[in-house]
């Protein structure tokens, strides 16, 4: 299972500390119950988590925002999930053909090159949901609609 930007922070602020998701600002909209879900989902897909490196990327980049020591305890949870995560890399000049990059971004439509019914996409990018929906049914899920709809 894919998993986009935003998800990828969650879990790793999550898995660093539940304490820190009201606290991250890139994770503040979610509740401890949502990261549980997240790894709910993943555990249901065979716990095998595929990223690209512009997702680990970005993700990198959003967990910097915090100051030390909480910034090298979120990066060692990172260090640790991409030595388990399949990696898989697309060249941008192959995404930048996709007909979405102009308007979702290069991040993005280097997903919509690799997701599939098989290997789908969890996000909660409306957009990006959409996207990959068209591209193939059951490519992807909208983890906004996991979350407002399974309970504990």
């Amino acid at each position: 299972m894919f998993i986009d930007t935003n998800l990828l922070v969650l879990l790793v602020v999550g898995e660093t500390d539940k304490a820190l998701i009201s606290k991250h600002r890139r994770t503040r909209a979610y509740r401890v119950q949502d990261y549980e879900r997240l790894v709910r989902l993943i555990n249901e897909a065979d716990h095998q988590v595929f990223v690209t490196p512009n997702t680990l990327t970005e993700t990198s980049n959003l967990l910097a925002q915090r100051r030390e020591p909480e910034r090298s305890r979120l990066f060692g949870v990172l260090q640790a999930l991409i030595g388990t995560a399949e990696e898989t890399v697309v060249e941008s000049k192959v995404a930048t053909r996709n007909s979405h990059f102009k308007r979702l971004g290069l991040t993005d439509a280097v997903l919509l090159e690799v997701v599939s019914a098989s290997n789908p996409l969890v996000t909660v990018d409306l957009d990006l949901y959409l996207a990959a929906s068209e591209k193939e049914a059951g490519a992807a899920y909208n983890f906004t609609h996991y979350r407002d709809f399974q309970t504990l």
